[in-house]
């Protein structure tokens, strides 16, 4: 055998590229976000709509906080034997891929935080949100979502009131850009009530969230005294989407991907046709509603979907005034999981309901899909207003936010982070 040839002196070296996993910094993670935030849009004002609290990685903290013995000892009992995080939860962990393998490792947090002050999850939201370019950051839970499912009211209730606690108490008070929407166990009415006047003055609650992954009719007047309550608070009530592959609709779909396209966009489609089509825009002409992680293409076919049966049988819907594309020109839709692969169709449906001021920026992070708010400035089609509203100022709207800046520089975090810039 021949002797290898010896490499010339200028051949250019071979570098070992770290990898990106779940114990990876959230600042090197998103370095080419944060990198994208000082070439494009470091003087925007941004809040994030939706990113996820991971409040399963914390899950022993919450089951800490419920109220009712029985149901604490019997959590932490699960916590500490069989059931770990999942403890009285009603997911089902087999059928979570959203890892894609474990080829994306990211949304598991639980990178290092060593050195440094207060709760782990709080710092690396604050990673998070200055290597994005955020000012502000609104927090939902992850693996709560599906709640409004389980078979036992008691369970959401006990867990919505241990999640509050926990929210406002340990994960937003250390840091005001961190928001939270206040968890409502909407399987039970009053105690929705009883919170909603709870928290009513907590300054880091800027609006009520309903999963909306359940079956509840959202027109049933046992929400009446909920909403006008809400309603009268001036926040907002978000319904955020979420997937269930045990929804016998999607029991036939064999892929996650095929799932997780279609339920996202199932539960709120429901919502928002039993909202407009039983006129409680009319019983409720001042409550902010807000639809959140649907994606935006199902907006302009419901809006024709609707306003087409409703001319044919108006008879059906007596309490609306106007066609339901009208009232859903008045709702509020957050961006992501943003559909971009036909850009003259995207474009299409932000005109249908008037996204320069109805459409807010969400990330979604850390999960999977997230997006970053490059998604909303390289638009080709927006203008430079529409796309500084998107991105915060119609959240500060909405939320009622100051828009003075809040972030460091995106050049500063690029020097502060870890790894090579």
């Amino acid at each position: 055998m021949s002797d290898l040839p010896t490499p010339r002196s200028d051949a250019p070296r071979i570098r070992e590229l770290a990898e990106i996993g779940g114990r990876s910094d959230t600042r090197d993670v998103l370095a080419h976000a944060t990198k994208q935030a000082r070439d494009d849009y470091d003087d925007y004002f941004i809040v994030d709509i939706d990113a996820h609290v991971s409040e399963d990685h914390f899950w022993g903290e919450v089951l800490s906080l419920i109220d009712n013995d029985v149901w604490r000892d019997l959590g932490m009992s699960q916590y500490a034997g069989f059931a770990g995080n999942n403890a009285l939860l009603n997911i089902q962990p087999g059928m979570s891929q959203q890892s894609v393998g474990g080829r994306i490792g990211h949304q598991g947090r639980k990178e290092p935080t060593d050195g440094t002050e207060g709760h782990p999850f709080v710092t690396a939201a604050r990673r998070g949100m200055d290597a994005m370019g955020l000012d502000y950051q609104v927090v939902f839970p992850s693996a709560m979502l599906l709640l409004g499912m389980h078979p036992q009211d008691e369970v959401e209730v006990v867990l919505g009131r241990a999640f509050n606690r926990w929210l406002t108490e340990v994960i937003l008070p250390p840091n005001p850009r961190l928001k939270g929407m206040l968890y409502l166990p909407y399987n039970t009415p009053e105690v929705c009530e009883e919170l909603v006047e709870k928290y009513a003055d907590d300054p880091g609650i800027i609006g009520y969230t309903v999963c909306s992954t359940r079956n509840n009719p959202v027109h049933s007047d046992v929400y009446t005294r909920l909403y006008k309550l809400i309603e009268d608070s001036g926040k907002p009530l978000a319904f955020h989407s979420g997937y269930h592959w045990g929804d016998p609709s999607f029991a036939q779909l064999n892929r996650f991907l095929s799932m997780h396209a279609l339920s996202f966009t199932h539960y709120n489609q429901i919502h928002v046709t039993n909202w407009i089509i039983n006129a409680m825009p009319e019983r409720f002409p001042k409550l902010k509603m807000v639809w959140v992680e649907s994606g935006l293409a199902w907006i302009p076919f419901l809006m024709q979907r609707l306003d087409h049966e409703v001319l044919m049988r108006p008879s059906e819907a007596p309490g609306l005034k106007r066609l339901p594309s009208e009232y859903m020109k008045e709702m509020w839709y957050t961006t992501q999981p943003m559909e971009r692969t036909n850009m003259e169709l995207l474009e299409a449906t932000m005109k249908s309901f008037n996204a320069e001021t109805q459409l807010l920026y969400s990330s979604d992070w850390p999960h999977w899909d997230w997006d970053a708010p490059s998604t909303i400035t390289r638009l080709p089609f927006l203008s430079e207003q529409a796309k500084r509203n998107i991105l915060g100022l119609n959240a500060a709207r909405v939320f009622n936010l100051p828009t003075d800046r809040q972030k460091p520089s995106a050049e500063r975090v690029l020097q502060e982070r870890p790894g090579i810039s």
